[in-house]
Formats: C-alpha cells, sequence, structure tokens
C-alpha cells in the first residue's frame, strides 16, 4: 500500500471519528468527563476557524495533525468500548448517506474568544512596557 493510500485511509477514518464523537457527545448515556472531552474536541474539529491558522509556515498545521489526532484519541480512550462503536455505527450511516459535514458555531466562538484573549493581553502588556 502506497503512503497517499495510508494517508488517504487515516484521513477518511479520522473523517468517521469525529462524527462519532460528535454523536457521543451529544448521546445522553456518555460519562461526563469522556462527554466534555468530545465536545470540546468536537467543537475544535468542526469549527471553520482554527487556533493555530494553516497560512502559518508549519505551525498552522500542528494542530491538525497532531493535536486534533491525539485529543480524539485520548476522547476515544475514555468512552465505553460498546458506546463508541454504535457512534461509530450511527457515523458511518451519516457518512454513506452524504450527509453533510457537521458545523460548530459554539466552537468558532471560542477560537474568536481565544484569538480575543491574547491580543487583549498583547495590547496590555504592550502598552504596560511603553
Amino acid at each position: 500500500m502506497r503512503i497517499s493510500d495510508r494517508l488517504r485511509a487515516w484521513a477518511k477514518s479520522i473523517k468517521r471519528e469525529g462524527v462519532a464523537l460528535w454523536f457521543a457527545a451529544r448521546d445522553p448515556r456518555t460519562p461526563f468527563w469522556p462527554k466534555l472531552l468530545c465536545a470540546f474536541v468536537v467543537a475544535y474539529a468542526l469549527s471553520p476557524i482554527d487556533l493555530i491558522p494553516d497560512f502559518i509556515p508549519v505551525l498552522g498545521y500542528v494542530d491538525d495533525v497532531l493535536l486534533l489526532p491525539a485529543l480524539m484519541w485520548l476522547a476515544i480512550r475514555l468512552m465505553p468500548p460498546a458506546l463508541m462503536q454504535e457512534n461509530r455505527l450511527r457515523a458511518d450511516e451519516w457518512l454513506q448517506q452524504g450527509k453533510e459535514k457537521p458545523r460548530s458555531v459554539i466552537g468558532a466562538v471560542a477560537i474568536v474568544v481565544v484569538w480575543l484573549a491574547v491580543s487583549a493581553a498583547l495590547w496590555y502588556g504592550w502598552a504596560k512596557v511603553r
């Protein structure tokens, strides 16, 4: 199997796991802490705005390539296996039906708030030094 085929399969599995975590975050049977982590991961993954913008060389893709898969892995490990398997099946059905990828307005708002807070802190620090 070529590297490009493996990367394509990995990207497809990441998409499936993201949708499965989206279902898990909405499932009332999901325990509190895994649900909270799933909600955070899904909000960030589905947000149209990245914490580190992709146009920044190298760093722009760190969150997409390392941080997001690591958080997804942790969320999956914290989930009860039977519940995660059920959510994977729901995700497969969702993806086979060709439904549009869910979006997270809350995730986008959270990223904007983080950027505003960082900007305000930098501005305050700069103003204090002057």
